[in-house]
């Protein structure tokens, strides 16, 4: 197979060595080999998630990161609940939040500042960010708004009946998602328009990969992203300790990790932009945002009745504030089908605006 011994593919075995060693020895120096392995991983898994899009085409290409990403990130916060007892109840709102954030606002944001600053304008599909705004709107105040205003059970948590109906209906619509997205209206996702790119490896004359080189990368792909969640979680004791010494909110441990766990999906999507291929990168983070829900509140659903260890799913007031800012500003930026850096500037300032609020309360 062409190429088949080089970095991407020996960064993901090395960082689950590392990940193996350092569950057994803790210090210094097995923390810095974990943070290196970590960024290797990250940067090997974007490569062989684009070997696999280049492979099956759009939109299967950024769904299948999207939901590798997320169906490991779900293992992660189901193992942190188990492990952690009662106290970890607010563990899932906090890290669907802070994906949503990340997806919608982060990455957005400077997707459409690059590819504005290089492309100047870009076209997308407007009928396929439409479908995938609406859902997001309907799943996120679903889950982590009304909560808050349900009155069986006092305070941001649901009574069984309500998180089984909100398990349910968040699959559902995820579900419908990526049928309306992969079969029935599969036009939506792609490209508005066929576009001339320069740069040399992406030409558009180079063959796709063979079925081989695509299965091989998909094992890759899913090797790297076990070593980022692993190595993520691995990393979240110094982590927590550095966000304790900086005086920050808890909460904020929750950001970091998300956001080390969508940096694959965020740089696949930025190189994506860079190349004025903005409708994959818009696939990416919305895709992402969606599944993060979607398949994240159902599973948490399930292993809450089932350990009867409750979860807490409503938003404080400043973090539904900066959700509804989100879902506006989206809705108005990414409803014309076309895209300039002043879009990616309001939505990197409400991204901003997260981070700061998130350490600063």
């Amino acid at each position: 197979m062409k190429n088949k011994l080089n970095w991407t593919t020996l960064a993901p075995i090395a960082a689950i060595v590392v990940l193996a060693g350092a569950a057994f020895v803790h210090n210094a120096l097995a923390t810095g080999l974990s943070a290196i392995a970590l960024a290797l991983a990250v940067f090997a898994a974007v490569h062989h998630a684009e070997v696999v899009a280049h492979r099956v085409g759009e939109p299967f290409g950024t769904l299948v990161l999207a939901i590798a990403v997320t169906v490991i990130e779900v293992a992660l916060i189901v193992s942190v609940m188990l492990s952690g007892g009662p106290e970890k109840a607010a563990l899932p709102r906090d890290t669907v939040f802070a994906a949503i954030m990340i997806c919608c606002c982060g990455i957005v944001g400077m997707c459409l500042l690059v590819g504005g600053l290089r492309h100047h304008v870009q076209d997308f599909q407007l009928q396929g960010a439409s479908a995938a705004l609406a859902n997001l709107c309907a799943l996120s105040v679903l889950t982590l708004v009304l909560p808050n205003f349900t009155s069986t059970v006092v305070g941001p948590a649901l009574s069984t009946s309500q998180l089984v109906f909100v398990g349910v209906i968040s699959l559902v619509l995820y579900v419908v998602y990526v049928f309306v997205q992969t079969i029935r209206h599969r036009d939506y996702f792609l490209p508005a328009a066929a576009k001339t790119i320069v740069d040399e490896d992406e030409a558009p004359h180079a063959p796709p990969p063979t079925s081989g080189e695509a299965w091989f990368a998909l094992a890759l792909l899913v090797v790297s992203l076990v070593a980022v969640v692993g190595l993520a979680k691995l990393l979240s004791p110094a982590v927590e300790a550095a966000v304790e010494a900086a005086g920050a909110p808890e909460a904020v441990v929750g950001v970091v990790i998300a956001a080390l766990v969508l940096l694959p999906e965020g740089l696949a999507a930025v190189r994506a932009a860079r190349l004025d291929r903005i409708q994959t990168s818009l696939n990416l983070a919305l895709g992402s945002a969606l599944a993060s829900i979607g398949l994240t509140i159902p599973t948490v659903a399930v292993v809450s009745i089932a350990i009867g260890q409750p979860i807490s799913l409503g938003l404080e007031p400043k973090e539904i504030t900066l959700l509804a800012l989100t879902l506006l500003v989206s809705v108005i930026t990414l409803g014309t089908g076309r895209s300039t850096v002043l879009q990616g500037v309001v939505h990197l300032v409400i991204f901003a605006a997260f981070l700061f609020l998130s350490v600063v309360p």
